[in-house]
């Protein structure tokens, strides 16, 4: 049988009014799951989700992702332990390893980022799980006779946050298969790519000795949409698959584009942040065909019939990640009552 969930991400647009009013309507068009991402240095997750366990009380609310560098897993524990407050079990943290230039432009070196990642997950879940007196000397993660200490009223339980890892690289899907409750797959990976993803998973939870079947694989599939101007919404497409190349090129990598298109592309946009027009000169280096590859854009119908593509590639269920700029359309067309 189908799993019938789906679930809905936000940038950092539109702004934080409609995406609160959106989750609202999301809620009551039974979305499974609502997810914030920080991308640049735009808007942080935690806030937005704070504001959204205000006015709803089902769906799921997640992080979709945020780094593990830039807060350490103490600062972590406590935020996601007072998100949880206001949200009880309906919290999710999906964790990734950053990316250059922007962690470098913050004096963060990357170097070793599954080891990272390995370390921070293990004592940040141990926070979570309230054990006493955690010392860990890691070579990344350091903490010494700490524990998780809830805000006056709160109940000393251990809270019910899954953790999730989002990985790229098939070392680091591995890792999260072995040690998260599940993995955030990420966004413009080809379906071919995403069937490599879940089998990396699968290996390490197998290493783990876990049961994949109960492991959680959702993905981000960036849509397009526009029912009344389907080319807008390629374009749309376009667009956003040509600055991901030129300013995060592993994702392109990824899918099995050569690394002298992505150069060039890097090199005729200006890098992160580009130029001007450097996005629009860039797109003309990027196949259509590749833009269809990463991202599904069209009609609503359209763009419904490819979900399969990834959703046959092993994944759990879809997360929409828009796109074009009409999120209450797709918020409504994509709704899991309209399949």
């Amino acid at each position: 049988m189908r799993d019938e969930r789906i679930g809905f991400c936000f940038l950092d647009r539109p702004s934080t009014v409609e995406q609160i009013e959106l989750v609202q309507t999301m809620e009551k068009l039974d979305y499974t799951s609502a997810w914030v991402t920080e991308t640049r240095l735009a808007r942080d997750a935690f806030s937005v989700l704070g504001a959204f366990a205000a006015v709803t009380s089902r769906i799921q609310l997640a992080t979709g992702i945020v780094n593990s560098w830039t807060r350490g897993p103490a600062l972590m524990a406590m935020t996601l332990a007072t998100l949880d407050e206001m949200a009880p079990g309906r919290v999710i943290c999906g964790l990734g390893a950053y990316w250059d230039p922007l962690a470098w432009k913050q004096g963060i070196d990357r170097r070793k980022p599954v080891s990272q990642m390995r370390e921070y997950v293990e004592v940040l879940r141990r926070l979570l799980n309230l054990e006493e007196n955690i010392t860990f000397e890691g070579e990344f993660v350091k903490v010494r006779d700490i524990s998780l200490d809830l805000g006056h009223g709160s109940t000393r339980e251990p809270k019910n946050v899954k953790i999730y890892v989002g990985p790229t690289g098939p070392v680091m899907t591995e890792l999260a298969g072995e040690v998260a409750d599940g993995a955030i797959l990420n966004g413009l990976l080809s379906p071919e790519y995403t069937g490599r993803m879940v089998k990396n998973l699968k290996d390490g939870a197998e290493k783990a000795g876990r049961d994949f079947n109960n492991y959680e694989r959702p993905q981000l599939l960036n849509i397009a949409i526009s029912n009344s101007d389907p080319d807008s919404a390629h374009y749309a497409a376009h667009y956003l698959v040509t600055k991901y190349l030129g300013q995060q090129p592993h994702i392109g990598l990824a899918s099995g584009l050569e690394p002298e298109l992505i150069a060039r592309i890097t090199e005729v946009m200006g890098g992160w942040p580009a130029r001007k027009n450097g996005i629009e000169d860039a797109m003309k280096l990027v196949p259509v065909e590749t833009v269809r590859k990463m991202t599904l854009s069209g009609t609503s119908t359209q763009v419904k019939d490819r979900v399969n593509e990834w959703r046959d590639a092993g994944i759990s269920y879809p997360v929409f990640l828009p796109l074009s700029e009409n999120y209450d359309e797709m918020v409504r067309a994509m709704a899991p009552g309209t399949w």
